[in-house]
C-alpha cells in the first residue's frame, strides 16, 4: 500500500460519522438510504462521506437490482494493521531497552546504597543496649 493511500485511509477515517459507517459495513452491507437512516444528514452528505471512503479503498459500490449496496472492503483493514504493527513492534523495543536502562541504574543506585549501609555500619559503635546492668 502506497503512503498516499494510506493516508487517504487514515484521513477518510478521521471523521466520525465515517468510521460509524464503516463500523455499520462491517456487520453486513447497507444501501445509501440504509447507511443515511440514523444520521440527522441528506442523503446527498452520505453520498459524500461514501465517495470518501470509496476512494480510500475502503467501500466498494455493488449492483443488486435496482439497489446498490455499498460493501467493506476488509483487506484493507490488514494493511493498515501491518503497517501499524511494524511501528508498533519498533516502540516496544525501544521501551524494552529504556527498561533495561532503567533497571541497570536501579541496580547500580541499590548497590551503591548497599555499599554506603555497609561503611555506615562498620564506622558506627557497638553499643550493650539490651544488656543486663
Amino acid at each position: 500500500m502506497s503512503e498516499d493511500r494510506l493516508s487517504r485511509v487514515f484521513a477518510a477515517l478521521a471523521d466520525p460519522t465515517r468510521r460509524d459507517i464503516v463500523a455499520r459495513l462491517a456487520v453486513g452491507d447497507a444501501t445509501v438510504g440504509q447507511l443515511a437512516a440514523p444520521y440527522d444528514v441528506s442523503i446527498q452528505a452520505v453520498s459524500k462521506h461514501l465517495k470518501v471512503l470509496e476512494d480510500a479503498g475502503l467501500v466498494s459500490r455493488s449492483r443488486d437490482a435496482q439497489r446498490r449496496p455499498r460493501h467493506l472492503e476488509a483487506e484493507v483493514f490488514d494493511l493498515m494493521t501491518a503497517w501499524i504493527e511494524r511501528y508498533r513492534r519498533q516502540a516496544e523495543e525501544r521501551y524494552r531497552r529504556l527498561d533495561a536502562v532503567l533497571a541497570s541504574m536501579d541496580d547500580e543506585a541499590s548497590g551503591t546504597a548497599r555499599a554506603t549501609d555497609a561503611r555506615s555500619a562498620e564506622k558506627e559503635p557497638i553499643t550493650n543496649e539490651g544488656a543486663a546492668s
